[in-house]
């Protein structure tokens, strides 16, 4: 068991909408990731997700509306529910995000930004 510094860990990679395992907790994991621009419109049809925004402005997207999530604010998205994070004006953000294991980064929903695989750091 050690302390992890969340800013440190942000610090040792430069790759956007990436994300990096940074622990295990049971079958969730934790991970870090730096996102700019708009990603992918996707949903995980049996996994919650969480966001928690580190650094920046997160927008979620929803069909029927945006939720914005300010720096040291989270959001849950429900299994099941289509969204599409997004920055605005070039930021890049620096998020935490929390799910299962068996979460597919883009869902069922193949593109270009889907990664298949976490580095560890």
């Amino acid at each position: 068991m050690k302390s992890i510094n969340l800013k440190e860990k942000h610090a040792e990679f430069k790759a956007q909408w990436h994300p990096h395992q940074i622990a295990i907790v049971d079958d969730m994991q934790v991970l870090l990731a730096k996102v700019q621009g708009e990603f992918v419109w996707h949903a995980h049809e049996n996994e919650d997700e969480l966001f928690q925004v580190l650094k920046g402005t997160l927008y979620m997207q929803f069909r029927d509306r945006t939720e914005v999530v300010n720096e040291g604010e989270i959001i849950v998205i429900p299994k099941g529910m289509e969204h599409n994070p997004m920055t605005k004006n070039g930021e890049e953000v620096h998020v935490l995000l929390f799910e299962k294991l068996s979460t597919a980064h883009t869902g069922t929903v193949k593109n270009v930004k889907t990664k298949t695989n976490y580095p560890k750091i």
